[in-house]
Parts: structure tokens; C-alpha cells; sequence
């Protein structure tokens, strides 16, 4: 086995098997009820796929501009979103792999009940 793959990181796992404490309880609480809003649930689902400034995620979530720049205060508060700056513009993206799939995964168990397609087991 070479040095540089002995000294090289574990791939970050998907499953994380913890017991849900109250701080692990507290978290996720959080994070649900920063979903709770269609128009940060819909900011995060475009976000889940790539980043986007204030003007594209305006667009795209038909909200006004005032408003997604508020839901992404709130987001960026929470650190659910980070951002970067490209010239004049901030980019926003998700903070991490697990939110992306918890967003995909609620609204692809919305789209089950929307559509009546039958649920996976």
C-alpha cells in the first residue's frame, strides 16, 4: 500500500447510526421547521442541485425578491446555505450532502401522494 493511500481520509459516511438525544433531537427539530416554508423548502430543492444567486433563485421560486433574500437570511442564519462572492454577486449553495437528500426525499414523498403512486417499501 502506498504512503499517500494510508494517509488519505475516509470517505464521510451517508448513515450516521446515532441514538437521538436531545441535541441530536434539537438539530433536526430546527432544521425541519426551517423546511416548514414552501418558499425556503423550494429555495433549498434549487440549491440541492446548484448554486444560485438572489436573481436566479427569484426566478425560479416566483417569490419576490425581497422575500428569497428574508428566507435566505433566515437559512443563512441557520446554517443551512452558505455562500461566496462572485464579483458583485452572492452565491448561495446548501451546506451539506444530508440536507440535499432530506429535501429530494420530501418532496419525491410528495410527489407519492400528489401522484398516488404507490409508496416504496
Amino acid at each position: 500500500m502506498s504512503e499517500e493511500t494510508e494517509s488519505a481520509p475516509a470517505a464521510p459516511s451517508l448513515i450516521h447510526p446515532v441514538r437521538p438525544d436531545q441535541p441530536h433531537l434539537d438539530v433536526a427539530t430546527a432544521t425541519f421547521r426551517m423546511l416548514s416554508d414552501p418558499t425556503r423548502l423550494h429555495i433549498l430543492w434549487i440549491l440541492a442541485s446548484d448554486e444560485a444567486d438572489v436573481t436566479a433563485l427569484t426566478e425560479a421560486c416566483g417569490a419576490s425578491r425581497t422575500a428569497v433574500s428574508q428566507h435566505l437570511a433566515k437559512l443563512r442564519f441557520s446554517g443551512l446555505v452558505d455562500t461566496r462572492r462572485e464579483g458583485r454577486r452572492i452565491i448561495y449553495r446548501i451546506r451539506d450532502g444530508h440536507l440535499a437528500r432530506l429535501v429530494r426525499e420530501g418532496l419525491n414523498h410528495a410527489d407519492h401522494i400528489v401522484t398516488g403512486e404507490p409508496s416504496h417499501a
